[in-house]
């Protein structure tokens, strides 16, 4: 069993949530950074590599997980992503990663809807890590 922290990059522009979700990874046993926007994202992407990041979907635009997951796999492409977003609650759009198409435009490895449960989250990290 190694004893290695992985690290991981959370942006989300929702105070409450990214507190929440940061401090439950950490309890998990990962080391945080967490980002309240796309470009705080962007200029820890292009300090460090994080072995796994979690972004919102809509932050300061619609598609700022989109953009996030295409600069980070454009610099880091093996580093796995998960885009965790609302907006089928909120909007009723759907969208998913089940085509060639789909992943080819989203670039994510994984999407989830908010509201997701911490453990789940952390299965979830494990399977991406492969620990």
């Amino acid at each position: 069993m190694s004893n290695k922290v992985y690290k991981v990059l959370l942006a989300d522009d929702d105070p409450d949530y990214l507190y929440q979700m940061a401090f439950h990874l950490r309890k998990c046993g990962y080391e945080v950074v967490a980002v309240e926007s796309q470009a705080e994202a962007e200029q820890v992407i292009s300090k460090m590599k994080p072995d796994l990041a979690v972004f919102d979907l809509m932050m300061e635009s619609d598609d700022s997980g989109f953009i996030l997951c295409y600069k980070l796999k454009r610099r880091y492409p093996e580093v796995p992503v998960i885009l965790a977003t609302a907006v089928a609650r909120e909007t009723g759009i759907t969208f998913g990663l089940n085509s060639g198409q789909d992943r080819d435009w989203i670039r994510a490895d994984l999407y989830l809807e908010k509201g997701i449960r911490p453990e789940q989250l952390d299965l979830e990290i494990k399977k991406l890590l492969k620990i």
